[in-house]
């Protein structure tokens, strides 16, 4: 079976509610709104019946739950959209064999009791977070009871980028031109929030805590070797504070900590780089994923050129039997 984790739908009632909480929603929810998949399911299958023996773990698109409004708002939209997501799990389990709880993040109570009522009253196999709390890492003391509570359930955190064109480029400009924060800025932050957990100690806290990171880890890959290399000289490069004791605090070289991290599939039909992710982070922690349905075709594309990938791999059966559907079983604990 291909079983794609990382890809996103709302339920009915979460979408009707989000049109009424944010009627000129712009940037990501203005595209998501243009795809018909992302709410009608029979499009949803008549597009998944193409790829056969095929299903999806759930999630909610952009924007993160906190962009809909303050915490009574934002738990609202988290509990409608965890709530549809069981019902759509239970009406349909071989379409959508599980998943992954959202969460209202500006709420620091509130998440927290929303991640267990979904998992333990819900059945979900993990949460999605975003890169950002409205421009807070993820890292920040309110938030970071989170990767506790994860890594006490043993479940995965979905790591999902996000920036609007309200982030601008240059100091000097008041947004974000031609898409860029789309484009290179996903990328960069997912790769920041990345760092950001690795520097605070994380993996040193919480050694088998699960995280899969979008798009095969945003920059890292490429990047290597100014994450080892350059980062063994953490602290060189810097004036008011001394990183070095950072670097010394830690119990292995920031590179090794990277690798740590889980990366899905959904490069856009990018092979080559997805052959640079795979062998960055290994078959063991690498994750079928397409992005679903946010291609130029509004839901077929990006699934049916991932697929074409992957079994192009030069890897053997059982390492291709393992991104496809033996890693995601394993971390969602699925039979």
């Amino acid at each position: 079976m291909k079983l794609d984790i990382f890809n996103h739908i709302f339920p009915r009632a979460f979408f009707d509610r989000a049109l009424e909480v944010a009627p000129n929603g712009k940037d990501m929810f203005k595209r998501v709104r243009d795809i018909p998949c992302i709410v009608d399911l029979d499009e949803r299958f008549r597009i998944m019946d193409a790829f056969g023996d095929y299903a999806q773990v759930i999630c909610i698109g952009s924007p993160p739950i906190e962009a809909f409004g303050p915490p009574p708002v934002s738990n609202e939209m988290a509990r409608l959209a965890n709530d549809g997501m069981a019902e759509l799990v239970a009406k349909y389990p071989k379409r959508f064999p599980a998943f992954i709880a959202s969460l209202p993040m500006n709420d620091p109570e509130g998440l927290l009791r929303e991640t267990e009522r979904a998992i333990k009253g819900l059945g979900a196999v993990g949460v999605q977070v975003f890169t950002n709390v409205l421009g807070k890492p993820l890292t920040a003391p309110e938030t970071m009871p989170l990767f506790d509570l994860m890594a006490g359930y043993d479940l995965p955190i979905w790591l999902h980028p996000a920036r609007g064109a309200d982030f601008p480029d240059y100091l000097g400009e008041k947004k974000s031109h031609y898409e860029i924060w789309w484009t290179f800025g996903w990328p960069y932050e997912t790769s920041a929030a990345m760092a950001h957990m690795v520097f605070a100690g994380l993996f040193d806290k919480h050694p088998e805590i699960k995280i899969i990171t979008h798009h095969m880890g945003g920059m890292i890959p490429y990047f290597e070797g100014r994450v080892g290399p350059g980062w063994d000289q953490l602290g060189t490069r810097t004036s008011d504070e001394d990183y070095t004791l950072l670097l010394k605090k830690l119990k292995k070289r920031p590179l090794d900590y990277f690798k740590m991290f889980y990366a899905d599939t959904a490069m856009f039909g990018a092979a080559k780089a997805t052959e640079l992710g795979l062998d960055f982070f290994g078959s063991d922690k690498v994750v079928f994923a397409s992005d679903a349905p946010f291609d130029p075709e509004k839901g077929s594309a990006y699934t049916r050129w991932t697929i074409d990938i992957i079994d192009g791999l030069d890897i053997t059966p059982a390492q291709r039997h393992a991104i496809y559907e033996g890693n995601a079983r394993r971390l969602l604990k699925l039979k």
